[in-house]
């Protein structure tokens, strides 16, 4: 482990300069990626290992990133368990929405091991063609973030019918939440099993949530998942990542044992660390509107970010991810600057 500075982090050790990946490295935004779009929808990239393990691979290729994350999406796990899903270009995903007792049960669980097996076998490539020195993250949703695109039926700006839901029919909500929660356990524990070094949990709309819907849709599932985990794999590495989530930042670190928390741009991270223990990694925060402008903009903020965490157990990232428009040159320029240290 000690080979690797992004589990070395991750284990509360404060490394200098910080390693650095960046959400999203893997896509659209990399010449690389747009030569092998057209092979294939989007549900076929992800599940296809020879596809799947060239695309996480190839930002550590080009960049020398810390870190690799699987390509793969935070739906592949509802329509492993047998939700109709389609990315659509321009639209995104598209659903059948999950509103009602029958559309609940007709998903399952026991059906996502052999829809994801070849997600396992991108998860076992990718690990045999790392450098030995850079982390395997594999990923899943958030359940509430996940469950806001399956009742839904796709992305939204408020996801108005999902918080709706929520407290009209709050048990139906709360079975939602432990299908996914239970899903999520074995999706997580089978990359894990197949070579991940660590995992994140992405709650992208976590902070939509007043706090006492946060505690119960958020920090109580996260907790479940992150204990389950642990259970099973002892000392494994968890980062989780309540974006939008300001002040409760804190009690979802306290409550939830996550290792590490991603910070997403509109927080201090220097701020909000001061209040977390120092054993808690922090991960992010950079705009990424400053990849796309680059120039000294993105050097100087690059450096505040990594200075003002000197000390402390930080990865660099960004506080959401990668713009397709960003010039693949602005991030060889963060990287740089990030490891231009005295």
């Amino acid at each position: 482990m000690t080979e690797k500075p992004v589990l070395r982090v991750l284990a509360g050790d404060p490394v200098w300069p910080p390693p650095v990946w960046l959400m999203r490295q893997a896509g659209r935004y990399l010449p690389e990626y747009q030569a092998i779009r057209q092979e294939g929808g989007f549900i076929a990239r992800c599940t296809t290992p020879d596809l799947a393990t060239e695309i996480t691979l190839q930002p550590v290729r080009r960049f020398g990133m810390d870190a690799a994350i699987l390509f793969s999406d935070i739906l592949i796990l509802p329509w492993a368990m047998g939700q109709e899903l389609n990315f659509v270009d321009g639209e995104g995903p598209v659903m059948a929405p999950v509103r009602d007792v029958a559309a609940l049960g007709s998903l399952e669980i026991a059906r996502a091991p052999e829809r994801t097996a070849p997600v396992m076998e991108t998860v076992r490539r990718v690990r045999a063609a790392l450098p030995p020195a850079c982390t395997l993250l594999g990923f899943a949703g958030g359940p509430f973030t996940v469950a806001c695109y399956m009742v839904e039926g796709g992305g939204s700006r408020d996801f108005a019918a999902t918080r709706t839901l929520s407290y009209s029919h709050p048990v139906f909500f709360d079975r939602l939440i432990e299908l996914l929660v239970q899903g999520t356990v074995e999706y997580l524990a089978a990359q894990i099993e197949a070579g991940a070094d660590a995992v994140m949990l992405f709650d992208s709309w976590a902070g939509i949530l007043p706090p006492r819907q946060f505690a119960s849709r958020v920090i109580a599932p996260t907790a479940a998942i992150v204990a389950a985990l642990n259970q099973r794999f002892p000392g494994v590495k968890i980062i989780g990542f309540p974006r939008l989530a300001g002040t409760l930042v804190a009690d979802y670190v306290e409550q939830t044992g996550v290792d590490c928390v991603g910070l997403d741009t509109g927080v201090d991270a220097a701020g909000i660390a001061a209040g977390l223990p120092e054993t808690v990694a922090v991960q992010g925060n950079l705009d990424p509107m400053l990849l796309i402008a680059g120039g000294d903009a993105l050097r100087e903020e690059t450096g505040r970010i990594r200075d003002a965490l000197r000390g402390r157990p930080h990865i660099f990232n960004l506080g959401h991810g990668i713009l397709p428009q960003t010039p693949p040159g602005h991030v060889a320029d963060l990287v740089d600057a990030l490891r231009q240290v005295a």
